[in-house]
């Protein structure tokens, strides 16, 4: 039997999501280690894009499990958000300087 791969402690992952009638978008998950390797795994699982940005995610990590992000992160969260919407229409954009 072969053992599963080991989980970068270091590696974290922050989950966010938006509704129109939310004020701004949520932290809806967040984890380090093998947590962060779930969160991951389920959101590629399920066709969720995920970007990579160890600065947004140090940023994003100090705000608890569904709390709105705070205004200091409206643009760079905005950001990504259309840059998402860009691929979702089939546009290929050049990645967000985040």
């Amino acid at each position: 039997m072969t053992p599963a791969p080991k989980a970068d402690p270091a590696r974290e992952a922050i989950a966010l999501a938006y509704r129109q009638t939310d004020a701004a978008p949520r932290v809806v998950a967040k984890g380090k280690g093998l947590v962060a390797e779930q969160i991951i795994a389920k959101a590629k699982e399920h066709g969720v894009y995920v970007h990579e940005s160890p600065e947004l995610v140090a940023l994003l990590t100090q705000v608890d499990i569904d709390e709105h992000i705070p205004p200091q992160l409206y643009m760079a969260v905005a950001e990504l958000l259309a840059w998402l919407y860009r691929i979702e229409q089939g546009e290929t954009p050049e990645p967000p300087p985040l």
